[in-house]
């Protein structure tokens, strides 16, 4: 894992920001310049060796994973190069690793040369030095256990698999297709019901009379909702409504006086796997997670005590009795 100054795995903010704005200003011819990966690679991702050949099984390790520099002997390789991209956010490794690459290898030597120069001063040493390493140390490891206990759990495969039991085996939720027209007052919401049992057009009563711009300039029409997208009162009217089929009476909400008009009835259609798998895959690491530090501690014993150091009393937390 490649050392910062800053004693973490990420590049420093001013790499960062040079990479961005030289991203922004090559423009999109630079970018879409074919990058020196192996054929097949993904456009934009690190550039590796080449694949070991069946005949070139006796290969060095040094071929896979060449030195690019050395500061003071100490080696930096293209496996270093790679893991500092990683850590890089999308849009600069976007860019074409002919570009990218020579300014992280750039930073890598300035980082060891810093390294150097902290050890000759002692630095390593300082106690608040050393309790820093020993943090992001600890850091690192327990990242590394998290990931080597997770990524097991959240295969494509397992992703798949809650997909199919989670959205595609269950029915979708009941939703209508509805108009209305708002209203101010009842007196007004009586006359337009009467008014549409004589016959008359509800886009153009609804241009007439809404108090709601959005709906009426679309003839009142709502698409589609469940019933938990609208306030209660209208939702148990909309819903209670055949297709075709106008509210007998006025709906009233804290919006004003309604009249419904319900159009059609349907259960929403399904997200499909791929709406559906970032969201899933997400659930299912917080999940896998919490369930692996629920295990860790129970494995372990916990004493706790309070704020000043001194032993925690289990009327610490007791409430006082209530006055009369």
């Amino acid at each position: 894992m490649p050392i910062f100054p800053d004693c973490s795995s990420r590049a420093p903010a001013h790499l960062l920001a040079a990479i961005l704005i030289l991203g922004s200003a090559v423009g999109g011819s630079a970018l879409a310049q074919t990058p020196t990966a192996p054929a097949g690679a993904a456009a934009g991702s690190p550039p590796t060796a080449p694949s070991a050949s069946p005949s070139a099984s006796t290969a060095s390790p040094a071929a896979s994973d060449p030195v690019l520099a050395t500061v003071n002997g100490a080696p930096i390789h293209m496996s270093d190069l790679n893991a500092t991209a990683e850590t890089l956010p999308p849009q600069a490794r976007s860019l074409p690793p002919q570009q990218l690459y020579p300014m992280l290898l750039e930073q890598l030597i300035d980082a060891r040369a810093l390294l150097v120069e902290a050890r000759k001063t002692g630095l390593d040493k300082d106690p608040e030095v050393q309790r820093s390493m020993q943090m992001a140390q600890d850091r690192a490891l327990e990242s590394a256990f998290l990931s080597k206990a997770v990524r097991p759990q959240v295969t494509d495969e397992a992703v798949k698999a809650r997909y199919e039991q989670d959205t595609a085996a269950k029915a979708g939720e009941p939703e209508v297709h509805a108009r209305h027209i708002l209203v101010g007052d009842e007196a007004t919401a009586k006359k337009i019901i009467a008014d549409l049992k004589n016959g008359g057009d509800f886009v153009a009563l609804s241009k007439q009379y809404s108090k709601d711009p959005g709906a009426s300039a679309q003839g009142g029409d709502l698409g589609f909702f469940k019933k938990t997208d609208m306030v209660p009162d209208f939702a148990t009217a909309a819903f209670a409504l055949k297709d075709g089929e106008v509210s007998p009476t006025p709906v009233h909400t804290q919006f004003g006086w309604h009249v419904i008009q319900v159009l059609g009835h349907r259960d929403a259609p399904k997200p499909s796997f791929d709406e559906e798998r970032a969201q899933l895959r997400q659930s299912m690491v917080q999940a896998a997670v919490q369930k692996e530090v629920a295990q860790a501690r129970g494995d372990v014993k916990v004493e706790t005590f309070k704020m000043d150091g001194s032993p925690a009393k289990a009327t610490d937390t007791a409430e006082p009795p209530a006055a009369k």
